[in-house]
């Protein structure tokens, strides 16, 4: 009897290293042939499963498969799709099913956040219901770090690094121009309710970089007279202030510093623009001439100043996942676990699906400093080995030299199906 296929997708938004994760499943499943079959790669996630739009990573060289641990972006296509509970969209589920049956599927591997380990979870419980059985494994990343269990998500030191490098770049900036121009720069970031990377941008300042920064972090009110006050005494003793403000900054009712009024896929409140709001304001009420820049999507796809232990954590539970689920193992997601800390060390461990899916790892109050703005030696301790090491991709021509796949399709054995 032949092995049985593995089926692995991408979901929701990027990281720098999420491809490593990629090429840790399909090498690792390469290796274990007498096993596992090939593995097809749904493109653009869940619905690429529905769809029966699947592509065949066999018909990929093993040189195009390790050249996917330095190229950003996601190799097969992501998406961002909320499956509805199984009593609400039967036919969603019962179509899974019936795809992983023409291909036979007997693994899935989810590569996502916390909204893609629910949609694995569900998987995993309706292919009981259905009576087809799949091991569903959850590979997981995240840039936000907000994924419950883990020590830390894979993606989010990547990321960390990518803030904390350009935060300390744009100060040694802004302080050249600082006595005739521009004396204020705000960096927005990601994180909508948890304050990893705000966190991350407080690694720009240190004893060697008295950098005068900020941090407006989504789990501190914003309090308008005290933030405007500590600018002012900033520029006041330094010439200019840094400012690193999170998406989900809010304000004391509650409510969202820049909510738009919009609701993404997934239900999430659609933010823009917070970094734009606080540098109008300090203008406004202060009158500095600022700069201000929006992260978003460099910030999570910068994979030329990845962090190696990112790097290598991603693919290591890309390589754990394959070989939990042929160890029999089913709804478990490998977690990234903290051994020590000076020096660092980390293993990878399951972790249960129903303890992950649908729960946010907040950012600690020991985290944060007593006045609110910025971060504490302990956060220190804990993002600083997460941005240790350089990883550089190869370079052609002066720029980076990604890869890009065939992704040669699976012929359809299925009538279609609309998502």
């Amino acid at each position: 009897m032949r092995p049985r296929n593995g089926l692995y997708a991408q979901s929701g938004g990027m990281t720098a290293v999420i491809n490593a994760s990629a090429a840790g499943v399909i090498e690792t499943a390469r290796k274990r042939k007498a096993d596992i079959g090939k593995i097809y790669a749904a493109r653009n996630g869940i619905v690429g499963a529905l769809t029966e739009d699947l592509i065949d990573t066999s018909r990929e060289s093993a040189r195009s498969v390790a050249a996917l641990k330095h190229t950003p972006g996601g190799a097969f296509g992501s998406c961002r799709y909320k499956l509805k509970g199984f009593d609400e969209n039967r036919a969603q589920y019962e179509r899974l099913i019936e795809v992983f049956r023409a291909h036979d599927i007997g693994y899935f591997f989810y590569n996502g956040g916390n909204d893609s380990a629910d949609t694995c979870y569900k998987v995993s419980q309706i292919s009981k219901k259905l009576g087809y059985p799949v091991a569903c494994i959850h590979v997981p990343k995240t840039v936000d770090n907000d994924l419950a269990v883990t020590d830390n998500s894979p993606g989010f030191g990547s990321v960390a690094k990518y803030v904390a490098t350009s935060m300390r770049e744009a100060a040694f900036d802004v302080a050249s121009m600082a006595q005739s121009s521009s004396k204020i720069f705000v960096l927005e970031v990601m994180g909508r309710h948890a304050g990893w990377i705000t966190a991350a941008v407080g690694l720009a300042a240190d004893a060697r970089h008295d950098i005068p920064l900020l941090l407006l972090f989504p789990e501190v009110a914003f309090d308008e007279a005290r933030f405007l006050a500590r600018v002012e005494a900033l520029v006041g003793s330094h010439g200019y202030c840094c400012i690193g403000v999170s998406e989900g900054l809010r304000n004391t009712d509650g409510s969202f510093f820049s909510e738009t009024g919009l609701r993404d896929a997934f239900g999430h409140a659609q933010l823009g623009g917070a970094g734009e709001l606080v540098a109008k304001l300090i203008r406004r009420k202060c009158g500095f001439k600022y700069h201000w820049a929006l992260a978003d999507y460099l910030q999570r796809s910068a994979r030329h100043i990845a962090s190696k232990t990112d790097l290598e954590q991603s693919y290591a539970v890309g390589r754990a996942a394959v070989e939990y689920a042929l160890s029999g193992m089913n709804a478990v997601m490998p977690a990234i676990r903290r051994a020590s800390g000076r020096p660092y060390r980390w293993t990878i461990a399951p972790a249960p699906l129903a303890r992950v899916a649908n729960r946010e790892k907040m950012l600690p109050a020991g985290y944060i400093s007593a006045d609110g703005f910025g971060i504490t030696r302990r956060a220190r301790e804990y993002l600083g080995p997460l941005v240790m090491g350089e990883a550089p991709p190869p370079f052609r021509d002066g720029l980076p030299d990604y890869a890009w796949l065939k992704n040669m399709p699976v012929p359809r054995r299925l009538d279609a199906f609309e998502v």
